[in-house]
């Protein structure tokens, strides 16, 4: 299984990396998403995806019993989530400032801080 979601993280770190390379900054918004996400499954998998209880401790004893899973993964994919949401509504918010200021999504095309050069007048 672990095999597999590898897989499925190489084409979506591929496919995003592919996305943010484009001249469109709305593919470039579509692209971080889904390198975030990747990321997040990254972390899930190097938990280990095993079938086990929730990691508590029973009374009397100083260590769960049997096989539990590991919390650690999921707490930080959890933060992660909400990590990547405040970094999807900024870089929107971004996005729609450019488009209503501009009126353009090319980011070669958003250059009004560079001064001009002499090809271009």
């Amino acid at each position: 299984m672990e095999v597999l979601l590898a897989l499925v993280i190489g084409v979506m770190v591929t496919c995003g990396v592919y996305l943010m390379l484009a001249p469109n900054m709305l593919r470039f918004l579509f692209g971080l998403v889904l390198v975030s996400t990747a990321t997040n499954l990254t972390i899930f998998v190097s938990g280990r995806l095993t079938e086990g209880h929730p990691a508590l401790v029973p009374a009397g004893h100083d260590a769960p019993i049997g096989v539990v899973a590991n919390a650690l993964p999921q707490a930080l994919v959890l933060t992660a989530i909400v990590i990547g949401f405040g970094l999807f509504a900024f870089t929107i918010a971004l996005v729609l400032r450019a488009w209503t200021t501009m009126r353009t999504m090319d980011p070669n095309e958003m250059r009004l801080a560079e001064p001009r050069s002499k090809d271009d007048a």
